[in-house]
């Protein structure tokens, strides 16, 4: 029995409608069916790799394939003491001491090694175990024992570290969108409930129905995911609770606006809740249909967390609607006008008159349409204006409001180990290759170390140190360099999950962009916030690209790089770029987009080459010896020539005919 059921009459002899009773009833009996399944929904909630990448991804590969090795994944954690002015004698004893103290109550991996810093004040431990396996809430008893033991004390600080502790941290987080979060949103519901109805009774009503929703949703969410195997992270399920609260609100703030008009015309409850439904029932179900519908979209997402994002919001849409359109109007229609109190809308009576924000602003609206539509315009500009100055990729720790342990423990090796990174990246190899994919990646640029660890199953794991630190261009660089190198292997780990996570959802989107502009148009591909691969780069620069720029670029950077792209210009970050296009380009990728250098003169192939290196007009005038405007001229004509549409493409031809080689653009 649904919303529409208040439209038909239905009374008993007393002249009051049976429906909103046997509507109760009907929701009492839901809620029953419902409890058992809503609180099992905790239970099916994860936050590993797994739950957020693809099946496809190496990182997913690698976290499933440690599950099977000997002791299942290790839990890592790095130790870090330190003292200003260097450790003391009795502050190594401290360390040995606790690490001895941990080794004792856990079964660790290997025996701990102290590794000190070059100005003697800093002390990292490695502490690794496989205890915990994939049990999260293992994992975080064992980092809090650790901390309990590794503390502190008389002007020697200590800190723990590591993947393990940042995980750790992350999942109090996440547990933060259960409670915290549940109660800051009912909290903000009810003020704004409080205020627009003045009411002391009426708020509680659309709050305790959303409520109700909230938990239906939450049965439904645990139903898809028995039936479909629908991904529940903490991220989508709190996500779904904003979405029931929000979207039920504002349906019963529709709703509740229009029955409080009714009930001014018309006398009876009942027949003024059925005007009301007839009068906004079709909106409220245009809105919910279109966001459900725009959630659903999130089903072609490459992510695993994005895709289940999407049934869950739908759900929770959904699930609000229902209720705000049936369980809402029930108990609106029982409780009467008094609900209302202190302003209730008496049969018969018309409103105040009073002059509000909102009409102000629509009589402004229409008398002067040009000038609000300018001053919006600019205004909205303005705003906008902060996001030439964003700062990159979102880094692990920067998920963090306050900074945790394992955040400080990090910086603090940064700065104390410059030198290497503090986060491992995993290398699962086939067994019957593992000597030489061990000597591949010691022999492969931004490697400081490189360790064989456990072998089963035919495969053997690769602990691997890089030289740059956590989720750098640099690192970033060498896990490509890692996965071009061993292309039968797997690569993975925290660096590499969060830079294949970044890569998969927008790189795609990004040169299929570049593709559709006109011929006018000129991109600048920008690995600003993504991280792309060899073959996306080249893709972007062979669909129109104007250049490609690193992920550290400063923002000033970033704004000198449009306007020379504007002016006609690419621009080509030096180093990594000429090394992935290089590289790229040496495969067998099909004919060239464009003609050969064979019809250009010496001083052409000269001018060529330089611009292959990356060189300004300016840059090429200085070091052939020519002016600025001939030196253009001179690429004027190499583009004309060739048939380039720009300066990106030159740099493609440039290696495909050989002009350029690796190593000695």
């Amino acid at each position: 029995m649904g919303a529409g059921d208040f439209i038909r009459t239905g009374r008993t002899k007393g002249g009051r409608s049976a429906v909103p009773w046997v509507m109760l009833a009907l929701w009492a009996g839901v809620l029953a069916l419902a409890s058992p399944f809503a609180a099992e929904l905790a239970g099916v909630q994860h936050d590993r790799v797994t739950d957020y990448l693809p099946a496809s991804a190496d990182s997913t590969r690698v976290a499933r394939l440690q599950e099977q090795l000997p002791g299942g994944e290790s839990t890592e954690l790095v130790l870090v003491y330190h003292r200003d002015g260097g450790l003391t004698a009795a502050d190594r004893t401290t360390a040995r001491d606790q690490v001895a103290r941990i080794a004792g109550d856990h079964v660790l991996t290997g025996v701990p090694r102290g590794v000190p810093s070059a100005d003697g004040a800093t002390l990292m431990y490695p502490v690794a175990t496989n205890e915990p396996g994939t049990d999260e809430d293992e994992r975080d008893a064992f980092v809090e024992d650790v901390r309990d033991v590794a503390h502190s004390r008389g002007g020697l600080t200590v800190e723990v570290g590591g993947t393990g502790a940042l995980a750790t941290d992350a999942a109090g987080v996440y547990d933060s969108l259960g409670g915290p979060l549940l109660y800051t949103t009912v909290g903000v519901v009810a003020v704004l409930l409080i205020l627009i109805y003045r009411s002391p009774v009426l708020w509680l009503v659309p709050l305790a129905v959303a409520g109700i929703a909230d938990f239906l949703s939450m049965a439904v969410a645990y139903g898809l995911h028995q039936a479909f195997g629908t991904t529940v992270s903490g991220q989508s399920s709190g996500i779904m609770t904003i979405l029931v609260f929000g979207a039920g609100t504002d349906y019963a703030l529709l709703l509740v606006s229009r029955y409080r008009e009714e009930l001014r015309r018309v006398e009876r409850p009942y027949d003024a809740m059925r005007a009301a439904l007839r009068g906004c029932g079709p909106a409220v179900l245009a809105s919910a249909g279109t966001v459900a519908a725009g959630l659903l979209c999130l089903l072609a997402a490459d992510l695993n967390s994005h895709r289940g994002m999407g049934p869950l919001g739908t759900v929770g849409v959904l699930c609000a609607l229902v209720t705000m359109l049936t369980l809402l109007p029930a108990i609106l229609v029982l409780l009467g006008r008094r609900v209302f109190w202190p302003l209730v809308p008496a049969h018969g009576s018309t409103p105040k008159a009073r002059r509000s924000l909102f009409a102000a602003m629509g009589t402004s609206a229409r008398r002067r349409p040009r000038t609000v539509l300018a001053a919006g315009a600019v205004l909205l500009g303005a705003l906008a204006l902060g996001t030439l100055n964003l700062p990159g990729t979102v880094r692990q720790q920067d998920a963090f409001v306050d900074r945790p342990e394992s955040v400080v423990a990090m910086e603090t090796l940064a700065e104390a180990f410059p030198e290497q990174s503090a986060r491992p990246i995993d290398v699962l190899t086939p067994a019957g290759r593992a000597d030489a994919a061990l000597a591949a990646i010691r022999d492969t640029d931004g490697v400081a170390d490189a360790r064989r660890g456990r072998t089963a199953h035919d495969w053997t794991e690769i602990a691997v140190t890089a030289a740059a630190p956590p989720e750098s261009a640099a690192e970033t660089a060498t896990i490509e360099a890692l996965r071009e190198r061993l292309p039968d292997s797997y690569v993975g780990g925290p660096s590499a999950t969060r830079e294949r996570s970044i890569t998969i959802s927008i790189s795609r989107t990004a040169t299929r962009t570049i593709g559709t502009t006109t011929s006018r148009s000129r991109a600048l591909a920008s690995a600003r916030s993504i991280c792309w691969a060899d073959a996306n780069i080249v893709e972007a620069l062979r669909a129109g690209a104007s250049g490609f720029l690193v992920k550290d670029t400063r923002p000033a950077e970033l704004l000198d790089a449009i306007r020379t792209v504007a002016a006609g210009e690419a621009l080509l970050s030096p180093g990594p770029t000429a090394r992935l296009i290089a590289r790229f380009l040496r495969s067998p990728c099909g004919p060239p987009a464009v003609g050969g250098p064979e019809g250009l003169s010496e001083r052409e192939r000269e001018v060529l080459a330089l611009v292959a290196r990356g060189l300004t007009n300016t840059e090429i005038g200085e070091t052939l010896g020519l002016s600025p405007l001939t030196a253009k001229t001179h690429v004027s004509r190499i583009m004309g020539k060739l048939g380039a549409r720009d300066r990106a493409q030159l740099v493609i031809v440039a290696y495909e005919s050989g002009l350029v080689t690796p190593g000695r653009a």
